[in-house]
C-alpha cells in the first residue's frame, strides 16, 4: 500500500476522470474542489492512492488485455457504500461522497451501480 506521495491531479487515474468530466459532462474539475476532497478522504480510508484504487478493481493476465476483476470491483463498491455513510452526512450530501467516487471510477472504465439510498 502506497501513500499518496503527490498531488492527486498528478496521478493518471484523476487526470482521465478530469479528462471525462469535461468531455462528456461539460463540467470542470477545478471550479469544484469538492470531488477531489472526498477522493482524497476514500484514497486516505483505504490507504491506497487513485491508481492503486483503479487497479484494485482489475485482472491483469500475461500476453492479454487488462479485464475488470469482478471480485474487485464488488469489493470496491462495498467500501464505497461504507465510505458513502461514513462523515455524518444525511440525504443528498450522503449521496454525494458515494457518487463522487463512483464517477471516479466508472471514468477510469470501472463500471459500478449507484446504490444511491437518500
Amino acid at each position: 500500500m502506497a501513500s499518496i506521495n503527490k498531488p492527486l491531479e498528478e496521478y493518471d487515474s484523476v487526470k482521465t476522470w478530469y479528462q471525462g468530466l469535461r468531455e462528456q459532462s461539460g463540467i470542470e474539475p477545478n471550479e469544484d474542489k469538492s470531488r477531489l476532497a472526498l477522493l482524497a478522504e476514500f484514497c486516505a480510508t483505504l490507504e491506497l492512492d487513485p491508481d492503486e484504487i483503479v487497479a484494485a478493481c482489475l485482472l491483469r493476465k500475461e500476453g492479454k488485455e487488462t479485464k475488470i476483476s469482478i471480485k474487485g470491483r464488488r469489493s470496491m463498491a462495498e467500501r464505497i457504500t461504507d465510505f458513502q455513510a461514513q462523515g455524518g452526512a444525511e440525504g443528498r450530501e450522503r449521496a454525494k461522497r458515494g457518487n463522487a467516487v463512483r464517477s471516479f471510477l466508472i471514468h477510469n472504465g470501472i463500471q459500478l451501480q449507484s446504490g444511491i439510498q437518500i
